[in-house]
């Protein structure tokens, strides 16, 4: 059976996908040196070893607020949405706080 080449079966994949986000993980696999039917390939088969997506799906934490950067105007917002959590019992008392961090952090 010398000389006999066999192909893998394949299977056409569509999807709809921004302009921009198509463009940029194209110029990143280019550099790579993959190719992007590889690349779907892939993450294709480590959905199938993972039994799910292959990596953390969660909502990023929200940005720190500078203080010191706001306006007058946005302090006062900021201020506001700090005294409605207050209100509505979304907070915690700072002993509690810091005896929580105390335990986290062993000290």
């Amino acid at each position: 059976m010398r000389g006999v080449l066999y192909m893998a079966k394949t299977a056409n994949l569509y999807a709809r996908i921004e302009p921009d986000v198509k463009e940029r993980a194209e110029e990143i696999l280019t550099a790579l040196g993959i190719p992007v039917s590889n690349a779907i390939n892939m993450f294709y088969k480590q959905i199938i070893l993972q039994r799910g997506i292959p990596f953390e799906m969660k909502l990023p934490q929200p940005k720190m607020i500078d203080m010191s950067q706001l306006t007058a105007e946005e302090l006062d917002e900021e201020l506001e949405k700090g005294y409605a959590d207050v209100l509505a019992g979304r907070t915690k008392p700072t002993g509690k706080v810091f005896e929580q961090i105390r335990k986290d952090y062993g000290i």
